[in-house]
This record gives structure tokens, sequence and C-alpha cells, in this order.
């Protein structure tokens, strides 16, 4: 199998998972929390969303999907543009409000469509390159990649196990 095909096929599935975890919830579903602290699921697409249009415009050297968009308006949250979550206080998981899953999934396909630009002609040996040279050892892009689709698929898992709780509940 070629690399970009592999990644390719990583990303989509997020992509598949995205759209599964948001379709047909409605704002109070989204924004649910277990307790005062928790994540909410509209936190966790948002933020997964973030960090990866935040890091594959950083290694493909373009512009994030959330800037050049529409999306820093359309969101209305009240963070910095460049704000990915990294760091947010209960606070803050509490500011991300959405009306209904499409405005996540449709923010997360124009980052999936970055992404798959990008992906789609790497190679193997282009997975070597320093990407961060301030961590020892060096980030290579093929650690960041593996990174980000870790860190989306542990968000989602969270996201679909909030989605199956609140489900039940309302049984």
């Amino acid at each position: 199998m070629e690399t970009a095909n592999l990644l390719l096929d990583a990303f989509g599935r997020i992509r598949d998972l995205t759209h599964d975890v948001v379709d047909g919830l409605g704002p109070g579903q989204l924004t649910a929390r277990v307790d005062d602290r928790a994540n909410t699921i509209a936190w966790l697409v948002w933020h997964l969303s973030r960090v990866q249009d935040d890091h594959i415009a950083e290694v493909a050297q373009v512009e994030q999907a959330w800037t050049t968009g529409s999306w820093v308006e359309q969101f209305g949250l009240p963070f910095e543009p460049s704000a990915t979550g990294y760091g947010h206080s209960a606070d803050d998981v509490a500011a991300v409000r959405v009306e209904s899953g499409e405005l996540l999934s449709g923010y997360h396909d124009a980052v999936h469509q970055n992404t798959v630009k990008y992906l789609q002609h790497l190679s193997g040996d282009d997975l070597d390159r320093i990407v961060d040279a301030s961590w020892e050892p060096p980030v290579t892009l093929g650690m960041r990649l593996v990174s980000v689709i870790s860190d989306d698929l542990q968000h989602l898992g969270q996201a679909a196990f909030l989605r199956g709780l609140l489900e039940r509940m309302a049984d």
C-alpha cells in the first residue's frame, strides 16, 4: 500500500466518524456535560478539527481552513482565531456552542479537503522530514501525522461515548 493511500484511509475514517458522532444532534445534546468540568461533543469535535487544521496547514505551509473560510465568523467563539482548544478551561469548553452538528461537520469537511490535498502526493520518504526541531528527538512529518490521527481518534471515541450515554439517558 502506498503511503498516501494509507494516510488518506486513516483521515477518511476520522471524517466518517466525525459525521457519525454529530449527525442529527441538536444544541442541547452537543453541549451537554456529565459534570461542570467535562468536555462536550461540540468542544471535542471542534477541538479535534482545529488541531488537524492547524497541524496540517503548518506542515503543508498553507493557511488554515478556519481562517481562510468563514468558519471563525460562523462559529462566533470568544477565542482568538489561533485557538485550537489546547489548554482550554472548563469555561472555555462551555463557550463552544453550536446550533447543529452540521456546522461542526461542515468545518471538519473543509479541514478534511485540505488534508486530502496535502496527503495525496506524499511518499514514504517525505515522512522522515523534520517538522519540529524543538523536541528531542525532533518531530518528523510521520510522527506529527500519527499524533494527529491518534488525537482525533481519541476525541472521537470520547464524543461517541458521550453520544451513546446521552441517548441512553433519553430513553
